[in-house]
């Protein structure tokens, strides 16, 4: 019996399985046959907005700035070299790397004793040539006075000839007589020449003097002016650099101790394009005296000033190109000759142009424009200048646009866009949204505000002139109905 029953309970738990089995099965297959003969819905494609930033195109005047680099330099620098060689006995107390002198101050001194030596010599020799002279010349007055006696005895010798002659002829005198009085004659001739002979001895003795004299005053020139090369003086006020001597040190002649740099008069050099070259001349063809700006980055700050340009290098140096050009700095003050500067040079006023971020602009010089239904154009920009960041172009049937500010590689003409800029912004956020309400709503709101004890009646009527216009302001229905209850 015990042996029945449990076969019949295991048929029993058998049954029931199969059953269950079965009900599951066919479960499954209802809903799989539901799925096959489910007819698939096809949903409609969105078109995608892409917001963009956009810039309104705006026509003004814009002055181009032209950016460049340079190097400050001195307009007047002085190479300080040593006139004379010797050791260095005295220098200037500022005579060092960064110090000031003034014009007309002494720098440095080299031991004079042996020019004053030879100044003492050339004036030796100047006194004793001018002693020469003086006795020369005294010579020559003597000189002239035995010419002139000379003369006065011959004549006389020839009076007392033509005498002796006329008595001879007379009767009165012998012929020997007459001999003796022409050989008398003669011999006063003679002493005329020996004291003519003498004065031009002398007249040559007195040019010997005075050449003796000029060459011991250049002598004397030359021994003052080796005395005063052994000072050197400052020709102008400035700062002396690349100081190379000290006090005790043997210098000698034409060495180079240092440098004067004016640090008042300084300019720029800067090199710029061919293309910027020309937009800064004239109309005939100069350049312009355009003014710029100079700028030194100092540890984070600017030292900032201002200029004009005054010139241009004559020729491009070899393997150059573009110009050279130079910059007079009005207020040099913190600048130094080697400085590293920026150049900034005002070009001439551009009109009806337009300033977009570079990002704007392709490689093609077009960008894209806001539509109509907020789609996408694309407009042909002429490319003037660029400025950091920003361009400056002009193009036709442009003005008041929306122009992309940012482009990326998902824009293109047609796409629907939604236009965000902060001028679009600030718009919306100054005018409040707006709704209509219907009849039964206003009369609804108005009952509320009515039925408000704890409200004041200057702020009930403000709400009541509110909601009696068409449109109303949607802050308003909605501080309302929260106070409401609404």
């Amino acid at each position: 019996m015990r042996f029945l029953r449990r076969s019949l309970v295991g048929l029993f738990l058998m049954a029931v399985t199969v059953g269950l089995l079965t009900y599951a099965g066919y479960a499954v297959y209802g809903a799989l046959e539901t799925v096959w003969n489910r007819e698939e819905r096809v949903r409609p494609a969105n078109e995608r907005v892409f917001a963009v930033n956009v810039r309104a195109y705006e026509p003004v005047s814009v002055t181009p700035v032209l950016t460049s680099f340079g190097e400050v330099r001195s307009r007047r620098t002085l190479e300080v070299r040593a006139t004379a060689s010797g050791t260095v006995v005295e220098l200037a107390e500022d005579f060092e790397d960064g110090g000031s002198v003034s014009q007309g101050e002494l720098l440095l001194r080299v031991d004079p004793r042996t020019a004053e030596a030879a100044l003492e010599v050339a004036k030796t020799d100047l006194a004793e040539a001018e002693a020469e002279l003086r006795d020369a010349r005294r010579a020559l007055v003597l000189a002239r006075d035995d010419v002139t006696s000379a003369e006065e005895q011959a004549a006389l010798r020839t009076q007392a000839l033509a005498r002796a002659r006329n008595m001879a002829s007379s009767g009165i005198g012998t012929e020997a007589a007459v001999d003796d009085a022409a050989l008398a004659e003669a011999s006063a001739k003679q002493a005329i020449l020996s004291r003519r002979q003498a004065l031009a001895d002398a007249e040559a003795r007195v040019d010997s003097a005075q050449n003796a004299l000029a060459r011991a005053e250049i002598a004397l020139s030359d021994a003052e002016r080796a005395l005063a090369d052994t000072e050197l003086h400052a020709e102008f006020a400035g700062t002396l650099s690349d100081v190379t001597v000290v006090e005790g040190r043997l210098v000698q002649n034409n060495e180079q101790v240092a440098n004067l740099v004016d640090p008042d008069r300084l300019e720029v050099s800067f090199r710029i394009s061919n293309t910027e070259y020309a937009r800064i001349l004239d109309a005939s063809g100069d350049l312009m005296r355009s003014p710029v700006r100079i700028s030194l980055d100092v540890l984070g700050g600017n030292l900032v000033t201002e200029g004009v340009i005054t010139r241009e290098s004559a020729s491009v140096g070899t393997g150059t190109t573009g110009r050279l050009i130079f910059a007079r700095i009005d207020a040099p003050r913190g600048f130094r000759p080697g400085d590293f500067v920026s150049v900034h040079v005002n070009e001439p006023e551009l009109d009806n142009v337009a300033v977009l971020p570079s990002t704007a602009l392709d490689a093609a010089n077009t960008v894209l424009v806001v539509g109509d239904d907020d789609r996408l154009e694309v407009a042909q920009v002429d490319l003037l200048r660029r400025q950091g960041d920003d361009v400056i172009v002009r193009g036709a049937g442009l003005d008041g646009r929306l122009v992309v500010a940012e482009r990326s590689p998902l824009l293109g003409a047609g796409i629907k866009v939604r236009p965000v800029s902060p001028e679009l912004e600030s718009a919306e956020a100054e005018a409040p949204a707006m709704v209509e309400l219907s009849d039964e709503r206003r009369a609804e709101l108005v009952a509320l505000v009515e039925a408000n004890q704890f409200m004041p009646q200057a702020a009930k009527d403000r709400v009541l002139a509110q909601l009696a216009q068409p449109m109303v302001p949607v802050a308003t229905v909605e501080r309302i109905e929260s106070r409401m209850g609404g």
